[in-house]
């Protein structure tokens, strides 16, 4: 499922039709949890949903009551997902076992606050609170209008692809005084304000700038302090700001443009593969030199579909910038040109795969070699090329091949090892060694030209 697009587009679709939605968000986990910080779900008022907050188990509790928990604003929701777990003051799960009194109230009240008395499902409460995962969801619900520069935010990020990080208000205790000024879901774009020092706060009446509204002075009291804060892998972390007078909780996220994907050969096998990188919600490009191939009726999911002649190097380049590549043409012409290319720049990409036999892409890298006054320029480049393209997970036909590519492409690019049956490529000392025996070889054959 495309669930960022698909949040994006329905969202988009209930602005146009004047429909009201409902925007939950996880915002923090506790324990054992099926989506991280940051995963969303919209709910719209006339049925339509889209995305997932958890493994499908909270998700009917939460659309029955998304409306009724948003009607006077913003608001933080906790989930517990285990039967016998309670929590340290600070949110670590510990091992206790429940009363069975506490247990039966627990559901009695959800009864009451669900507003559904016996017409409820009977098997809610054990979805809700009886799973086994032993961990807590914290879920931030929003209006649409709330939510709506966060998720304009997100098409920035998305036509930029350039990332941003915001901070989100999930909780604020203190005097009604000292806290009125800061409302649940108030988002910080925190990037803005390390470059400029003010401070641009999206709140659930509309956008506040420097320039037409004054900064909240809380605000500008935790800025400095969120900044301090450091985004590790997961790309979202809770923060907790406390000082004598208040305590806030916050959401960091770093959001992040989509992974992008270029596949350099437009035959039939790499339709299932186009299919599985959108599942993922990853940017396609599609290229090829024949004009005949390279059609959006051949790829209608690809995000572009281009003719790309093979001296058109510098939009290689470019498209190639922080992608995932795939050379799969079935062209020995078209694959020695593009792997020509971006064998000398391989800071551009994040990952490149070569279709075909082992012998087939040594024969390429030889052939590319020989061309090349210094061949060693490419040492760097073939240490980064995978080849034969993909794992080796089994199965026959494109859709075997494809889920073998993804599965490495992921594995690469974020930093995961495969074990050794998955593999078919040469280890990378070999592969250096074959760089420099291309070298020695280039070299051997310039001098002898030159002797002769």
């Amino acid at each position: 499922m495309n669930q960022v697009a698909d949040i994006l587009k329905l969202a988009s679709e209930a602005q146009q039709q004047n429909v009201d939605a409902v925007l939950a968000t996880v915002v923090r986990t506790d324990g054992s949890a099926y989506r991280r910080a940051g995963a969303m779900m919209l709910i719209c008022e006339d049925g339509r949903s889209v995305g997932m907050i958890s493994g499908g188990c909270l998700e009917p509790h939460i659309i029955k009551r998304a409306f009724w928990l948003t009607c006077h604003g913003a608001n933080v929701q906790v989930y517990q997902t285990g039967e016998d777990i309670e929590y340290t003051e600070n949110g670590d799960p510990k091992e206790a076992a429940q009363d069975n009194e506490k247990h039966k109230n627990e559901h009695e009240e959800t009864e009451l606050y669900d507003g559904l008395g016996d017409n409820r499902d009977s098997e809610l409460d054990e979805l809700n609170f009886g799973l086994g995962c032993n961990g807590r969801v914290h879920v931030l619900f929003e209006r649409l209008a709330t939510a709506q520069p966060l998720l304009d935010t997100i098409t920035q990020v998305r036509q930029t692809q350039q990332p941003v990080t915001i901070a989100t208000l999930i909780r604020s205790n203190g005097s009604q005084d000292q806290t009125s000024e800061l409302e649940v879901g108030t988002r910080i774009n925190l990037d803005d304000y390390r470059h400029s020092g003010k401070i641009a706060a999206f709140t659930s009446d509309n956008a506040l700038t420097p320039a037409e509204s004054d900064t909240p002075t809380n605000l500008n009291n935790v800025g400095a302090k969120l900044l301090e804060c450091e985004l590790f892998d997961n790309n979202a972390e809770y923060v907790v700001l406390s000082d004598a007078a208040v305590s806030t909780e916050w959401l960091i996220q770093r959001l992040r443009p989509q992974p992008r994907l270029l596949v350099c050969g437009a035959g039939n096998d790499v339709v299932p593969l186009v299919t599985m990188a959108r599942l993922q919600d990853w940017h396609v490009t599609v290229v090829d030199s024949r004009i005949q191939y390279a059609t959006r009726a051949r790829f209608p999911q690809a995000d572009r579909v281009i003719h790309l002649p093979l001296p058109s190097t510098e939009q290689l380049l470019k498209l190639s910038r922080n992608a995932a590549v795939a050379l799969m043409s079935h062209s020995l012409s078209q694959d020695r040109a593009r792997l020509a290319v971006l064998l000398e720049h391989p800071e551009h990409y994040r990952y490149m795969g070569q279709l075909g036999p082992r012998y087939r892409t040594e024969r390429l890298i030889n052939e590319i070699s020989a061309s090349k006054a210094d061949p060693t320029t490419l040492a760097e480049g073939i240490n980064k090329l995978h080849y034969p393209i993909g794992y080796k997970l089994g199965g026959d036909g494109p859709e075997a091949l494809a889920l073998g590519i993804m599965a490495q492409i992921n594995a690469v690019m974020y930093q995961q090892t495969a074990p050794a049956e998955f593999l078919d490529t040469d280890p990378i000392s070999e592969k250096v060694a074959n760089a420099t025996t291309a070298s020695r070889a280039a070299t051997s054959s310039d001098t002898a030209t030159s002797l002769a």
